[in-house]
């Protein structure tokens, strides 16, 4: 199973939140580059990076660091939030990065989406966020009347490179993560799933591993030092 390294970012600092709730943010440290230098230096083989300024209002406030974590570690970084044209897909692929997360969008607009995988196959990712089973947009703001798994379906088929399905109930909330929520996913789909949100313990990488699931992305426990990276590629590569 894969593990993701979480660095999320606001104002171009590295912030997480609780629940996507932007009131609720605890600022990590003002350098991003370095943090993610320092993720790799603990073993880290992949970077899962947001934009929460533009995921919000499609600001580019974030655009020279996430340049300056691209140009400072040697691994694939995928970035998800406010990816929602053709010219910032061909913008962002352009300065690096391996993959991109696309989700509202993708749930308003599925034709679109559609053409985009076509056209980037193997590049885009499909961000599922959800709260209580149904699809939320906008940077969470908003929740739709679409269940996550009718999302995913909708792409069966398409050259995606992956899903992540997010928890947002679980998100950055130290509890563990909704692992039914998520093996439900990668049995629904023939596609990658990583699972994001409360991944809090070796114990939840072991079962989410158990589970099948691809990949996972850890965050704020890896900030707060409840996990180790190095142990927690050790129990996913173990799996």
């Amino acid at each position: 199973m894969e593990v993701w390294a979480a660095i999320d970012l606001r104002g171009g600092k590295c912030v997480r939140l609780r629940q996507g709730d932007y009131a609720q943010e605890t600022v990590f440290g003002d350098d991003p580059a370095a943090m993610a230098r320092n993720w790799i230096e603990q073993g880290g083989r992949r970077l899962h990076l947001v934009d929460l300024d533009a995921a919000k209002d499609g600001s580019s406030a974030n655009l020279a660091s996430i340049c300056a974590i691209v140009g400072a570690v040697g691994v694939p970084c995928e970035l998800g939030g406010g990816v929602r044209s053709e010219e910032k897909i061909a913008e962002l692929l352009a300065i690096g990065l391996a993959r991109l997360v696309v989700g509202t969008r993708a749930l308003k607009d599925p034709a679109w989406f559609r053409q985009m995988v076509r056209r980037f196959p193997g590049r885009l990712v499909l961000g599922i966020d959800a709260r209580d089973g149904m699809v939320a947009t906008d940077g969470w703001l908003e929740t739709s009347q679409t269940p996550a798994i009718d999302l995913a379906q909708q792409f069966a088929g398409e050259p995606l490179a992956a899903i992540v399905y997010t928890d947002i109930a679980t998100d950055g909330m130290m509890a563990g993560p909704n692992v039914a929520a998520m093996a439900d996913m990668q049995a629904a789909v023939d596609l990658p799933v990583v699972a994001s949100g409360g991944v809090t313990t070796l114990d939840d990488v072991r079962r989410l591993a158990a589970a099948r699931l691809a990949g996972c992305i850890i965050g704020r426990a890896l900030y707060q030092g409840t996990i180790g990276l190095a142990a927690a590629l050790e129990v996913a590569d173990d799996s």
